[in-house]
């Protein structure tokens, strides 16, 4: 499919569904209905099996129509990361059911992997789930799960046999997250707001039809997400002086009396390496128009995110005094992250999450020599040990 046969495409949907006079769902439903959701997901599931990269002639084509969206910062967990798994390892009937709603935003998705005591080493979760009969009980706790006070669904992985290596003796699953069972609790962060949760899971049972991947093949399906959880935080499109540093040099240009040549010369390097980061993602995206994501994706999350907290930074320093000011400390449960609504104090703050969500900068940079430059792995001692031996 050519760029000019999306175009006509969309030109149909325009002339079927005017944005000006459709409710918003409804134009949401009949784009995913005519496979301009994702176009390069199969036929029936949102897109028409075109190339990846042609995605963009669409959205340019419906946000010049003044089209609506689909909230995509509310729903990216549902986007950056359910769906790639479901296409990957979900059944005919998981497709059919959940990514229509998941695109359209009508389900919003969160995000059950890390635990107490399985964070970096997710490899070591102790949340269990036993068969019984066609279900599965589940039992134990999750923690640092976005939107799970919001979420209607739930990516999760389990522990379903301990008798095992770490590895080897887990499952995936997709939890109903108004089960019974399933309770969800917020966890304040130095913000003051609690994005985050904890989610605790007493006798839950998920019905074995809501598996993805076959038992026992947990980790593989988990790696899928974990990548293109990485491609999703740090490979977005931005345009130059795009994300925060925009914010900086926006300052920079406003505050004159502010500036010093020592500080100059800091948002110079910031500026070029922000731009640097910039194109490199940009070429991550045309490599995924090409395939599925590989272990580029982890330079991707450790540049933005040691980039965020250096950029965040400066505009504090900069800032001076007005740079320390925090005008709201309230509790609350927001939807979605946003870094530019809120001062400079909030970004320093929201920033020092980036180098822990979606992998640690010290587990990325294991990824990146291990599995990008070819280094030697660290020793493992665990491998070959099963899960109930290992010490804890």
């Amino acid at each position: 499919m050519t760029a000019e046969q999306l175009r006509e495409h969309v030109a149909t949907l325009l002339a079927e569904h005017d944005p000006a006079r459709t409710d918003r769902l409804d134009f949401l439903r009949a784009r995913f209905d005519a496979g301009l959701a994702w176009v390069h997901f199969p036929v029936g599931l949102g897109g028409l099996d075109a190339p990846r990269a042609l995605q963009s002639v669409v959205d340019s084509e419906l946000a010049r129509a003044g089209a609506p969206d689909n909230q995509p910062r509310k729903i990216g967990i549902g986007l950056g990361m359910a769906a790639p798994t479901i296409l990957a390892f979900g059944t005919e009937e998981h497709k059919a059911r959940f990514l229509r709603p998941l695109w359209t935003g009508e389900e919003v998705w969160c995000q059950l992997f890390s635990e107490p005591g399985a964070g970096s080493d997710l490899a070591s979760l102790a949340t269990r789930a036993v068969r019984d009969g066609s279900d599965w009980i589940v039992n134990g706790q999750k923690v640092w799960t976005s939107s799970a006070h919001t979420a209607s669904w739930a990516i999760i992985v389990l522990r379903t046999d301990p008798d095992v290596p770490k590895h080897e003796g887990m499952s995936y699953f997709v939890l109903d997250m108004t089960a019974p069972g399933v309770e969800v609790r917020p966890l304040r962060q130095i913000t003051g707001e609690a994005e985050f949760n904890e989610v605790f899971l007493t006798d839950v049972r998920i019905p074995d039809s809501q598996r993805l991947g076959e038992i026992g093949q947990g980790w593989q399906v988990a790696r899928t997400t974990l990548m293109n959880e990485r491609v999703a935080i740090g490979g977005g499109a931005l345009p130059r002086e795009g994300g925060m540093i925009g914010r900086l040099a926006e300052q920079w240009r406003n505050n004159p009396e502010l500036r010093a040549p020592d500080l100059h010369d800091r948002l110079m390097r910031l500026w070029v390496s922000a731009e640097a980061t910039r194109l490199v993602g940009e070429r991550l995206r045309q490599q995924l128009a090409a395939g599925v994501p590989g272990p580029e994706g982890s330079g991707a999350k450790l540049a933005f995110a040691t980039l965020n907290q250096a950029i965040s930074g400066l505009e504090v320093e900069l800032m001076g005094e007005q740079g320390l000011h925090y005008s709201d400390w309230t509790m609350r449960r927001p939807e979605t992250v946003d870094f530019f609504g809120k001062d400079a104090g909030y970004r320093y703050l929201r920033a020092k999450g980036n180098s822990i969500e979606g992998g640690t900068s010290e587990v990325l940079r294991n990824v990146i020599a291990e599995r990008v430059l070819g280094l030697p792995s660290e020793p493992r001692v665990d491998k070959d040990i099963p899960w109930k031996d290992l010490p804890r």
